[in-house]
């Protein structure tokens, strides 16, 4: 009698443990190989995908000095423990995720002889806005990264051209686009009672008012690289008396310049900044447009979760979103950062409401056949080399 061989042990590490792409990704990743395989995941924080995480019977691991902000003397005790936790681990994959840990991880996964480093790229830290020699910097390292991992997965086209582009990459890149499961949708009345009741009560709507509206929602976290900033410039250039609605369900730093700028536009009854929302896309049901304004970009699930409610939608055009929308088939795309184009999209898709439904109904087809979530992980599986779920 043979003896049971023990399982293959998958450490995921990530930076932060709130709730948005990656933490999504890795929390499906995560989940699904745990079926067959020893899976923990190292995080920084004790947010949403944690808590998600342990409720799922997945073992987490504290990373109590990592943070997305650079601190020299958080980051090398954090680096510290890396090698400590992996040596004594002893992974046979480790699966980095998010720029700086990348870096941090596959460096600290190599002087612990990890057999393999996978490391996912969710869009290059290098195309946010910062000054040059930053932007010169975050490169470099990006570079370095993968030259420290086995292998590394881009979500997108364009992460993948960029990747490419460097010196000694070649072997190493693999693209798998994110990939999304079907969402539990609520139907459009019991979504939109659930969005009105997330609202103050000082800033309430009445029955009249929100139905005879047309309600734009997105999902995104309040960051400057998601650009909510030129969506409400947008909204401001609108005659006063439009009967227009726009739920921005998320939360982040930005809160605060946002709802200024809300205000100061005199806009405060028509968009409403409504924070966390637990199971936010089961609401997506209750918007007649899914607007996505964000300046750099992977490949968001925002917009697969649009996809499968099929939600017509306005999106810029960064990063993966073009492999995911076809502009004036699937959706309208826009130049990032431009509410003048964001502006027209909103003017169009009101005067077209029949086209808009047919835009939403082909992109639930497309989402369903070319991002889903079984795709990813056999994709994945195949570079981890493991046995396929």
């Amino acid at each position: 009698m043979t003896p049971t061989q023990p399982k293959k042990k998958i450490l995921y590490v990530i930076t932060k443990s709130n709730w948005g792409g990656a933490q999504r990704y890795v929390y499906d990743l995560a989940t699904n190989f745990a079926k067959k395989y020893d899976v923990s995941v190292a995080l920084g924080g004790t947010g949403e995908l944690k808590t998600r995480l342990l409720d799922a019977g997945i073992r987490t691991i504290p990373l109590p000095f990592l943070s997305r902000d650079i601190s020299l003397t958080d980051d090398m005790r954090t680096f510290k423990k890396l090698i400590e936790l992996f040596k004594e681990e002893a992974p046979d994959i480790i699966h980095v995720n998010s720029s700086k840990i990348g870096g941090l991880g596959a460096l600290a996964g190599r002087i612990a002889k990890v057999p393999k480093i996978i490391f996912t790229a969710h869009g290059w830290a290098f195309r946010e806005e910062r000054p040059a020699l930053q932007i010169f910097a975050i490169k470099v390292l990006s570079w370095l990264t993968i030259l420290f991992s086995h292998t590394v997965i881009t979500v997108s086209e364009r992460d993948e051209r960029e990747a490419l582009a460097m010196p000694f990459t070649r072997k190493k890149i693999k693209l798998i686009h994110n990939g999304i499961s079907d969402l539990p949708l609520l139907e459009k009345e019991e979504a939109r009672k659930r969005v009105l009741s997330h609202l103050a009560k000082e800033r309430g709507l009445t029955v009249e008012e929100s139905k005879n509206a047309f309600w734009f929602g997105t999902i995104a976290e309040l960051h400057k690289n998601k650009g909510q900033t030129y969506a409400i410039e947008a909204f401001s250039k609108l005659p006063n008396d439009s009967k227009i609605l726009f739920f921005i369900m998320g939360e982040g730093e930005e809160r605060m310049a946002l709802q200024k700028q809300i205000i100061d536009s005199g806009l405060e009854n028509k968009i409403f900044l409504l924070g966390n929302v637990d199971e936010a896309s089961s609401l997506l049901p209750a918007f007649d447009v899914f607007l996505f304004t964000s300046i750099k970009e992977g490949l968001p699930f925002a917009i697969l979760e649009a996809g499968i409610a099929g939600i017509p939608t306005i999106t810029s055009a960064v990063g993966g979103i073009p492999e995911i929308i076809t502009d004036m088939q699937t959706g309208i795309l826009v130049r990032p950062k431009n509410a003048d184009e964001i502006l027209s999209a909103i003017k169009y898709i009101m005067s077209h409401e029949d086209e808009a439904i047919k835009f939403g109904k082909k992109l639930q087809s497309m989402v369903k056949k070319d991002f889903s979530l079984p795709k990813t992980l056999k994709e994945t599986a195949t570079v981890y080399k493991v046995e396929q779920l």
